[in-house]
């Protein structure tokens, strides 16, 4: 096991990720960045990005090579490995990978994401991004004039049903039980929009299709029938889990298990900061991701002056 010394570590390689390390490198602060898997986060895996300022249409994967080639030319260092552990000793904060090494920095800016929910039915995994997608802000525009289905019956499952009829032509809300789990405010709203109809006590069985989603299998789960709806795209809206239990020491979080932050961007454990999906926000969107990472980075490098002086 080895120990490192670095000004800042940022552990995760998403949009926030990546522009907070961005910034601490072209501040001229020794920054690491740490991520388990390849740099992007899950842009790296979307298809198309259409609402990203300056690029009318990019791959995910292309916006994230961009990202992080652009945070190296500065002096960031990337590395991939797993972070196990954040903690704090006195005024340091020490980051532990699984690897074994442990990172020893002034300030640390976690970027961690999350994860949607999945249905892990068969076809799920097969058209991600061809049809099956978990944001209906990325990806609706995608399918105008298309019958649209969203699985999910709380408040994020009826506001996305709501937001998709901008786009598409019929929206079905599926949902395993017989009423919703949404606000009542929500609630009332997609029963007055006469493009939405509500599928009840169904589960969705199997994704289908050929180069893209063209419809669903759902099982009634009173009756145990079976049937068919066509579909040119599945929303699924069953949960986000945000990877926020990395800390020894407790940190605030709502009671999601997002980390609640001030407005710059730092914890409740004061020198460690929280940027993205993985913080209590409003909408996860690769835009205020790269705003959170920004702020975040910026605070980072104030406390370690504070620190220096």
């Amino acid at each position: 096991m080895a120990e490192k010394n670095y000004d800042i570590v940022v552990v995760g390689g998403g949009p926030g990720g990546l522009t907070a390390g961005m910034y601490c490198a072209r501040a001229r602060r020794k920054t690491i960045l740490i991520e388990k898997y390849m740099p992007g986060g899950q842009i790296a895996n979307t298809e198309d990005v259409e609402d990203y300022p300056g690029f009318e249409k990019i791959s995910g994967s292309e916006l994230a090579m961009k990202m992080a080639d652009h945070a190296k030319k500065f002096g960031l260092e990337i590395i991939s490995d797993e972070v196990k552990e954040i903690y704090a000793e006195g005024d340091d904060r020490l980051v532990s990978v699984a690897s074994g090494d442990v990172y020893r920095a002034k300030a640390v800016i976690v970027s961690t994401g999350g994860s949607p929910n999945k249905l892990n039915v068969p076809g799920e995994e097969e058209f991600a991004g061809k049809g099956v997608s978990y944001c209906a802000i990325c990806d609706g525009a995608f399918f105008k004039d298309e019958i649209i289905a969203v699985a999910g019956g709380g408040d994020a499952a009826v506001e996305e049903g709501n937001f998709l009829t901008k786009y598409g032509k019929k929206v079905y809300i599926i949902h395993r039980r017989d009423q919703l789990r949404a606000q009542k405010i929500i609630q009332d709203r997609a029963f007055k929009n006469d493009k939405i109809e509500f599928i009840w006590d169904t589960v969705i069985e199997s994704i289908n299709g050929n180069d893209k989603v063209r419809s669903l299998s759902l099982k009634n789960v009173k009756t145990g029938e079976t049937s068919t709806l066509d579909v040119g795209a599945i929303f699924v809206f069953i949960g986000f889990v945000p990877n926020s239990n990395l800390f020894r020491e407790p940190v605030k979080k709502n009671e999601n298990g997002y980390i609640i932050t001030d407005t710059r961007m730092e914890t409740s454990l004061k020198g460690v900061f929280a940027c993205g999906d993985v913080r209590e926000q409003l909408v996860k969107q690769i835009t205020n991701a790269v705003g959170d990472g920004t702020t975040a980075a910026v605070a980072a490098e104030k406390h370690i002056e504070e620190l220096e002086d």
